[in-house]
């Protein structure tokens, strides 16, 4: 039982973990990145599909994404696509592909995403904290129950694991930041 526990907080944790990953790989960093696109949707037929699904995608160089879509006639959809999302870019297209150039950025947006950034690993942590909360309720809820015969030290013992637990995936929230913020400032 309290093995399931401990199993289950770190699922959740690691959850949080994953979201925080796909966060700030939409972050805009003055480098070309596909992750950037990840919330582009394409009306594709009447249907919102994810521009990933109806198109090639690549970064030939640092400073430029290329689409090219799989069917000719999708090109405009695209382009009304990448224009509508808050990505910031302005797509230029040959009749074949579309390419998007990446401006670099300027020290006071960089600044601005670096915020952002830590407002993201902020939220991150409390999600983590609130787990660890949640979890503890759970054990003590367990552990005044009468069929569940479980020691006091048991129970400390499994908090403590759990705490480890939190601090571990605090530390790597804050590991992502500093590697995250490395990459934005960095011109």
């Amino acid at each position: 039982m309290l093995s399931e526990q401990k199993k289950k907080a770190e699922e959740k944790m690691n959850k949080a973990l994953e979201a925080l990953r796909k966060e700030f790989a939409t972050l805009r960093t003055g480098r070309a990145s596909l992750g950037m696109l990840d919330g582009v949707m394409v009306d594709y037929y009447g249907t919102p599909t994810a521009l990933n699904q109806v198109a090639n995608m690549a970064v030939p160089d640092p400073r430029t994404i290329t689409i090219q879509p799989w069917e000719a006639k999708m090109l405009g959809e695209i382009e009304k696509a990448i224009l509508k999302s808050d990505v910031g870019l302005t797509p230029g297209n040959d009749g074949k592909i579309i390419r998007l150039s990446i401006p670099p950025l300027t020290e006071e947006r960089r600044h601005q995403i670096v915020k952002h950034a830590k407002k993201l690993a902020e939220d991150a942590r409390i999600v983590v904290r609130n787990i660890r909360r949640d979890i503890n309720d759970e054990i003590k809820k367990k552990s005044k129950d009468k069929d569940a015969h479980v020691s006091e030290d048991e129970i400390k013992k499994l908090q403590d694991e759990i705490q480890k637990t939190t601090d571990n995936y605090i530390k790597k929230i804050d590991e992502f930041l500093v590697h995250k913020e490395k990459e934005i400032m960095t011109v």
